[in-house]
């Protein structure tokens, strides 16, 4: 884990402390076999980037409350929820070191354990009628099905654009670190215009996370997600997709043969990685990303009024330099 991120969560560890509370206390159930898969989860858990991102942006507008540590808790429940679901459908057997939920207890229990997680993290507002925050994940849930759905449906004709990869990325990933952020700011007040300025802050910083995460697939880091897993899974992201815009059409040719591979050998991942590095797509999308980081930063400049609210800050710069 970086040093920028152990600071932050040392800094805020009373805050977390009762966001965990919440979220553990959210997913006690009567079901001995659900309550072991939980306790599994809980003691693997991430480096909460994402209940971070809630309560820092919670905390550009005052002592944080209830409401936020709720608010927390529903966007931990729906993204495990979701790496439930991802694992199943990418038959992915280890996360972040650690088998996953399905390697132990197979796709069924992964899939229930999964629809209880959503479940769990829409009735948590439904309970205590926190219905902004309902609408604020809800439409998180669906933007991150349609953003799925869209990169299935591209992959199979292997013609993704710039345009549609940002569609795809909006929807999957830069709409729930979106919504982490609009989820703080609604738990404080209700001014739509600071709700609406924090969500599109997390577009921002969304999409360049998930730029970032392409970007690993082509490196020799190891973030948690194995090496060119996007490659064999056959997925365009940016570095590819500029590269495919600038070869020729001989390497054009090349490159698509290989992703109508049934199995994409070492030697093919090499022969993409190459060209990738040598038509400058890695630092393509880096460029991208970085452009992005400063319009994030930009948007929440007027929100920033003390050394505390740097935090938030530094939480963006993790996500353009984070290691494993």
């Amino acid at each position: 884990m970086s040093k920028s991120i152990s600071l932050i969560k040392n800094k805020y560890s009373s805050q977390l402390a009762l966001f965990e509370k919440e979220f553990k206390r959210s997913t006690k159930t009567n079901v001995a076999l659900l309550d072991t898969v939980m306790n599994y989860v809980i003691k693997r858990k991430g480096k909460q980037v994402r209940p971070l991102f809630v309560l820092l942006t919670a905390n550009l507008f005052g002592e944080v409350n209830t409401k936020t540590y709720r608010a927390a808790a529903m966007v931990e429940l729906l993204h495990t929820a979701t790496l439930a679901h991802d694992d199943v459908v990418d038959n992915a057997y280890k996360r972040r070191g650690f088998f996953s939920i399905n390697a132990l207890w197979k796709n069924k229990i992964a899939v229930l354990v999964g629809d209880y997680l959503l479940s769990r993290g829409l009735l948590l507002a439904v309970e205590h009628k926190d219905f902004d925050l309902l609408e604020i994940m809800s439409s998180s849930v669906k933007a991150m099905s349609e953003g799925e759905l869209l990169q299935l449906e591209k992959a199979r004709r292997l013609d993704i654009t710039e345009e549609v990869y940002f569609n795809i990325i909006l929807g999957k990933t830069a709409s729930l670190i979106a919504s982490c952020c609009a989820l703080g700011a609604a738990s404080m007040q209700n001014e739509q215009k600071a709700i609406e300025d924090l969500y599109n802050f997390g577009i921002k910083v969304g999409l360049a996370f998930q730029i970032k995460d392409d970007i690993f697939d082509y490196g020799k880091s190891d973030i948690g997600k194995p090496l060119s897993i996007d490659i064999k899974d056959k997925k365009m992201t940016l570095p590819l997709i500029h590269t495919l815009e600038k070869c020729t059409k001989a390497e054009k040719r090349a490159i698509i043969k290989i992703f109508k591979k049934e199995t994409i050998s070492r030697d093919d991942i090499d022969f993409i990685v190459g060209k990738v590095n040598h038509f400058g797509g890695i630092s393509y999308a880096e460029k991208k990303m970085n452009a992005l980081i400063v319009e994030g930063k930009q948007i929440i400049q007027p929100y920033i009024k003390n050394k505390n609210h740097e935090d938030l800050i530094t939480l963006i710069d993790f996500v353009v330099e984070r290691i494993k």
